[in-house]
């Protein structure tokens, strides 16, 4: 055999085995990320209602029968908001609870982990937090929504609707300033440092531990701001570039505000990329810079906004993403605020029913978020900020498909949290976990029953239904919750006043026959499924809107409290509503259908390779 041979063959073996240590190393790659699961908890708007401020002279109110003391809101604040205050205490322990006994090591909470940022209750949280991690080596990453914190800068604030002795509402605020002036027979006013709203500085100082910062545990960690190399890391160069003084974008020409994004590797192979949404567009033209909360908004409104203030977030996306396919690595995103639409595509028919200022639409992102960031090179993002459960998917000009996955909220029907496992690389299974019961959910029960008795003895008008109080478990609690909410609160201002007296108090039967020019053959449809028409006399038109709002809020999770049959009858009504004459009837038909077609949004899957989302139906 001569040299040339021998050279060749030399060769060859070389080639087979580089290609069998490459081959081995994507399987290293791929093993290493096999079946690592992430629990998702978004919007816990957690309260500690058992804290007492260091600062005051209060313990909150008795609970009767018991020794313990709360600081809790009152059940008509509640119950008037997108949120519960109180009893989601008892639903963020039992998700915990569900977690560790689940055997989940990452727990990602995107945004308003908190509600408001306030020092009681973010310390409160981290306490929560730190006992989870030393008891079940849990790790937790956090980033920040809305409510935490609420301005960038801390804030003087209060409440008035605390909960206070004899049923009547007490005023807590941190600022005299803050104080309306007292009526007679009214509370004394509480006064402590602990219900102010903490700004960026204080709650990552706070939540430092919760990814906000580096921790020696992390195989990784960097900003949008960070200047080493992945081959480079070291925790010391980590923590150095972590400085919030260094993690601040320009909000116009006098003014810096923190971005609190990170990236982290937890475990090898695996990236989790925690985005900052949140904008404060300045309120009026500054001609220097401000550290006035006032001079601000809200930071409600999420991506649409990034595009316009936070543009580095899309290039450091962008080299994330890229490196994260370099090396092999599944990247997963969170953010507090949603990258697609997530009315299953009904928003234009909801503006022009509602208006384009109702039903929080002003929070849609545009079409060109979800375009953005699918080219950027994200795939997978779990978001939260709605309180809904829904899948959104969009596929870019480009090619690039982005899968959306709204996190429910704890504090919200359906009470729920997402588990992610990792089955491969290109391989994804989500899981929608509802906590349908907590342990010691009623236990405020008897405060609400002071609170109910004070109302009705003071002549007080729109007063919550006290069947409430019957409840036996939490998620039955959050869809009295939700009712009393469409009821006191979103009918009266959200809904054309015309269309919802005319819907409200009839049958289904009567406005299934006020919009129906064949009846025979609505009852020959009727027989065909095994319906009468008697049937349509037990559900009134509230009864379709609070089931609308079921659905919207919960999604496939929402079929379980609402009956088949009653799904067919919802059905037959849209036929005939969208045959009416009266375009708010056909709206209306044409929404409704939407909201109960969408994605998989319970338990699914998800493939890379295809861009396919699956729906696991239950054995």
């Amino acid at each position: 055999m001569n040299r040339l041979s021998l050279k060749i063959i030399e060769k060859g073996m070389l080639m087979t085995l580089l290609f069998s240590i490459l081959s081995c190393a994507d399987k290293t790659v791929e093993k290493s990320v096999e079946d690592v699961q992430i629990a998702f908890i978004a919007d816990a708007h957690f309260q500690d209602i058992y804290a007492h401020f260091e600062d005051a002279d209060y313990q909150g109110i008795k609970i009767p029968n018991t020794e313990n003391f709360a600081n809790i809101r009152t059940m008509n604040a509640q119950l008037k908001s997108t949120r519960i205050f109180n009893e989601n205490y008892f639903a963020f322990i039992e998700a915990l609870e569900d977690i560790a006994a689940r055997g989940i090591k990452y727990v990602a909470l995107p945004g308003d982990f908190s509600d408001d940022g306030q020092p009681v209750h973010v310390k409160g949280l981290r306490k929560i937090l730190d006992t989870y991690t030393k008891k079940h080596g849990m790790f937790f990453f956090a980033t920040t929504g809305n409510h935490d914190p609420v301005k960038p800068f801390t804030q003087e604030a209060g409440k008035s609707d605390f909960l206070g002795i004899g049923g009547r509402e007490q005023i807590i605020t941190s600022a005299v300033t803050n104080l309306k002036e007292s009526a007679a027979g009214e509370l004394r006013p509480i006064i402590t440092s602990e219900i102010k709203k903490w700004g960026y500085a204080d709650i990552l100082n706070e939540m430092s531990s919760f990814g906000f910062y580096p921790q020696k545990e992390y195989v990784y960690w960097e900003t949008p701001f960070s200047t080493y190399a992945y081959e480079d890391y070291s925790f010391d160069k980590a923590k150095s570039a972590s400085a919030l003084k260094q993690r601040t974008y320009p909000i116009d020409a006098y003014n810096v505000h923190p971005d609190a994004s990170y990236l982290v590797e937890p475990t090898e192979g695996v990236w989790l990329l925690a985005i900052d949404a949140n904008v404060y567009v300045p309120n009026k033209e500054l001609t220097e810079a401000s550290t006035n909360p006032k001079d601000f908004s809200g930071a409600s409104i999420g991506y649409n906004n990034v595009l316009l203030q936070k543009s580095h977030l899309i290039s450091w996306v962008k080299r994330v993403a890229a490196l994260a396919k370099q090396k092999g690595n599944v990247l997963i995103a969170f953010s507090h605020y949603p990258m697609v639409d997530f009315n299953d595509d009904a928003s234009d028919e909801l503006k022009q029913f509602f208006g384009a200022t109702k039903m929080q639409l002003h929070r849609v992102p545009n079409e060109e978020v979800a375009q953005t960031f699918a080219d950027a090179g994200l795939q997978i993002h779990f978001g939260g900020h709605m309180h809904i459960n829904d899948t959104g998917v969009r596929t870019s000009g480009q090619g690039n498909t982005l899968f959306n996955i709204q996190t429910p909220s704890l504090a919200a029907y359906a009470p729920a949290y997402k588990i992610l496992t990792i089955k491969s690389a290109s391989e994804f299974e989500v899981e929608t976990v509802v906590i349908a019961s907590a342990k010691n959910f009623n236990s405020l029960f008897p405060l609400y029953e002071q609170e109910y008795a004070y109302l009705k003895e003071s002549g007080a008008t729109g007063v919550w239904d006290k069947d409430i109080l019957t409840t036996k478990n939490y998620s039955d609690f959050t869809k009295w919750h939700l009712k009393e909410l469409v009821r006191l609160r979103f009918l009266p201002d959200d809904w054309p006043v015309e269309f919802s007296e005319a819907m409200l108090n009839k049958t289904a039967k009567e406005l299934l026959i006020e919009n129906s020019d064949d009846i025979e053959g609505i009852k020959l449809q009727l027989e065909a499924q095994n319906l009468s028409l008697e049937e349509f006399k037990s559900w009134s038109g509230f009864d379709m809107i609070y089931d609308f709002y079921k659905l919207r809020s919960a999604d496939e999770l929402a079929l379980r409290d609402i009956s088949p049959d009653r799904i067919k009858q919802y059905a037959l009504v849209c036929q005939e509503f969208k045959k009416s004459k009266n375009t708010a009837y056909q709206l209306w038909a044409q929404i409704f259908e939407k909201t109960k077609k969408g994605e998989p949004s319970d338990h699914f899957t998800i493939d890379l390779k295809s861009n396919k989302i699956t729906r696991i139906v239950p054995k």
